[in-house]
């Protein structure tokens, strides 16, 4: 499997002056207000974009993109919750459009996303996107065309046994995926909450430990926001890197296999695609998002992203509530056309 490559040049040395307009903001930027009374919530505690205008939609308006913006874009890549949608949500329509120009324009957008395959498959036919999707957190890459894993990185199944036993005896039995289904031991609050989010069916099959019988492509505990870090700490000192460890929404912590991202991920499409991926653009909001900022060629956080990604991010955009990601996909092609 293609592992990632170190990057040509340090984000560091790259132009400080960045001109922007309206809606693309440089690190360091002042993107962050306190959020007004009718702030929108994503997920658990989770805000939505743009905190300050108290959830009230405005347009768009255009913009310039930032100094150190790649000269030549050969695709864009996004996450896809709290990034190109909201929770639940749809791809607006100002997004469709600017994913069908980019594609006329010979620019594919791809997707990288933790969900399953099943639950992404929708919002690939909305957008008629047809390359390979990134899933999993990147243990797994799909086409789209008819659900074939082209990329497979399952945990192994003695380690992923023994996490569902730590995560049992920690009072938080995991949600499972294997072969492209997500599976309980018992269903509980937060596994029908989950399963409501991602508009799928959960089997209940009793004693995890007596039925998992294969290696799952990732399990992911599902607990009150603030009792992830300690459970993240448990993990992390007991299985010492044997597991990729990260946090997708506040009270989602997802393990995979330790040698996957969405970063791993974007480098095996881009193989595929003979794409260079020092001109890719990424988009992200949240900590599993932080490899794949950082492998690609330029990251925006959008607003309102999980601090984690303030470092690798190059720049910032407006989030899925303005369509900031199809703002800066139509000034790129602008940009071609001018």
């Amino acid at each position: 499997m293609p592992r990632p490559r170190r990057r040509r040049r340090d984000r560091h040395d790259r132009p400080e002056s960045r001109r922007l307009e309206a809606d693309v903001r440089v690190r360091g930027g002042t993107h962050h207000t306190r959020p007004g009374r009718h702030a929108l919530l994503r997920g658990q505690a989770r805000a939505a974009a743009d905190r300050g205008r108290g959830g009230v939609r405005r347009r768009v308006r255009r913009l310039i993109l930032p100094a150190g913006y790649p000269a030549e874009v050969t695709a864009f890549v996004t996450d896809l919750d709290g990034t190109l949608i909201y929770r639940g949500g749809e791809i607006g329509p100002r997004t469709r459009a600017a994913i069908t120009r980019s594609q006329a324009a010979g620019i594919p957008v791809l997707i990288a996303t933790g969900r399953m395959f099943r639950s992404v498959r929708p919002y690939l036919t909305q957008a008629r996107i047809e390359e390979p999707v990134v899933c999993y957190q990147g243990a797994a890459v799909a086409r789209p065309a008819d659900g074939v894993f082209l990329l497979h990185e399952p945990i192994e199944l003695e380690t992923a046994r023994e996490a569902v036993a730590a995560l049992e005896e920690a009072g938080h039995p995991p949600n499972v995926y294997v072969d492209d289904e997500l599976v309980v031991s018992h269903h509980t609050a937060y596994s029908r909450a989950y399963a409501n989010f991602q508009r799928l069916p959960v089997q209940e099959v009793g004693d995890m430990l007596a039925w998992l019988d294969q290696p799952p492509t990732k399990l992911v505990a599902v607990a009150e926001p603030d009792e992830i870090p300690a459970l993240r700490a448990q993990l992390e000192a007991h299985f010492d890197g044997r597991l990729f460890i990260t946090r997708s929404l506040p009270h989602l912590l997802e393990l995979g296999h330790p040698a996957v991202s969405k970063g791993t991920g974007l480098h095996f499409v881009a193989s595929l695609l003979g794409l260079d991926v020092a001109r890719i653009v990424a988009f992200g909001d949240a900590e599993n998002d932080v490899e794949l900022l950082r492998e690609a060629g330029f990251g925006f956080a959008v607003e309102n992203a999980d601090p984690v990604l303030h470092p690798v991010a190059d720049g910032f955009c407006d989030g899925p509530l303005v369509e900031g990601v199809a703002a800066v996909i139509e000034a790129t092609l602008d940009r071609l056309c001018a």
